[in-house]
């Protein structure tokens, strides 16, 4: 008896360990399949081309430069759970980019003079000294640091020039930037912080817009309903800091003639462009009362910044159909670099991840 009990507690033993290997064996299968599944959709980190830590979102052939820093769609972020910081002293930039702005202030001046043509307002922006995203202890929800410097436009053009050569043969994003770590990059480089909303009416149309030829930033490409940049001298009225979703709500007032009562509206996430440097607020913006036709015949009437966009189109709201857009060959590759990224988040936030990265596996394996 004592043997057959022995063997008994042995067998036991066994089929534990056993059970436990194989379930783990299991599941490590099973999580490998849905990663590669999933990798044929989307990515929401940045990795370069030396196979770093990170890799920028795209949907088959369609790869863009925009890192998801945080955000999902599913999730939204509290209005609540973004602290903006305004940082005293302005952005400088060093000696060696110093000559590249009084260029262009020397351009703009002569081109005014001349009566050429209107010269670029130099108006007053942020630049981005820090992104920071903790997590309450509780619920884990995203807590999100945005803190934040005064420069502006001219500024902003100059270090765009990411590119051009320095003196010594180096570029301002060989020098200064990171490849392996692209939230490390000094404030002179980051001057632009915005929002993009992806606007969608009561009849489930999304509102898709076409940049206009004459901005300075992606001229002529197809791009969110709505980008809005943040403006000092508008957003920061007194000393206060600005706040992303009053920013959210002048831009659809002034690009869609659309006032706070007229949609709700919803934080998705916070994008880089990872080859410009230029920071999004990702919103989705739902229209309670006005189909696309009664949008059309509003924004017919007037808008306040017609001249940011030379044309709207409406597309079904279902993933299939903003996936056949997005990746049709005419726009493939006509796209703003975070649209998107916005657009699949505004899907996913809608119709759920799982649905959404369904659909858009078997819309990348028609192509």
């Amino acid at each position: 008896m004592d043997i057959d009990l022995g063997n008994g507690i042995l067998g036991a033993v066994l089929g534990v360990v056993f059970a436990t290997l194989f379930q783990q064996s299991a599941q490590n299968l099973w999580s490998k399949a849905r990663r590669r599944a999933a990798g044929k959709v989307r990515s929401l980190t940045y990795r370069p081309e030396d196979g770093g830590a990170w890799s920028t979102f795209s949907i088959g052939p369609l790869h863009t430069s925009a890192l998801i820093v945080e955000g999902d769609g599913e999730r939204p972020i509290a209005p609540g759970s973004v602290h903006v910081q305004v940082l005293d002293g302005a952005v400088e930039l060093p000696a060696e980019l110093a000559p590249w702005r009084a260029e262009i202030e020397a351009e703009e001046a002569r081109a005014a003079a001349a009566g050429e043509r209107q010269p670029v307002w130099n108006g007053e922006r942020y630049a981005v000294e820090s992104v920071e995203v903790t997590r309450t202890p509780l619920d884990e929800a995203p807590e999100v640091h945005l803190r934040l410097r005064p420069t502006d436009y001219y500024t902003f053009l100059a270090a765009q020039q990411l590119d051009r050569r320095l003196p010594d043969g180096s570029t301002p994003r060989g020098r200064w930037l990171e490849p392996d770590a692209p939230l490390s990059a000094p404030a002179f480089l980051q001057c632009s912080f915005g929002v993009n909303i992806a606007v969608v009416t009561v009849d489930d149309l999304l509102v898709v817009s076409r940049r206009g030829d004459r901005v300075r930033t992606a001229p002529g490409l197809w791009n969110s309903s709505v980008n809005e940049g943040l403006a000092r001298n508008i957003d920061s009225s007194g000393r206060h800091a600005p706040d992303l979703h009053a920013v959210a709500r002048r831009g659809m007032r002034e690009e869609l003639a659309l006032e706070p009562g007229e949609y709700t509206l919803t934080l998705l996430a916070f994008v880089l462009d990872v080859e410009s440097r230029m920071w999004s607020a990702h919103f989705t913006a739902r229209l309670t009362g006005l189909t696309g036709e009664e949008l059309r015949a509003r924004t017919s009437r007037g808008v306040a910044d017609r001249w940011e966009h030379t044309a709207m189109e409406y597309v079904p709201f279902r993933t299939a159909d903003v996936v056949r857009h997005l990746l049709s060959p005419e726009r493939r590759h006509r796209w703003a670099p975070l649209a998107p990224a916005l657009f699949h988040l505004a899907l996913v936030h809608t119709h759920g991840r799982a649905s959404v990265e369904r659909a858009e596996a078997a819309a990348v394996r028609r192509l």
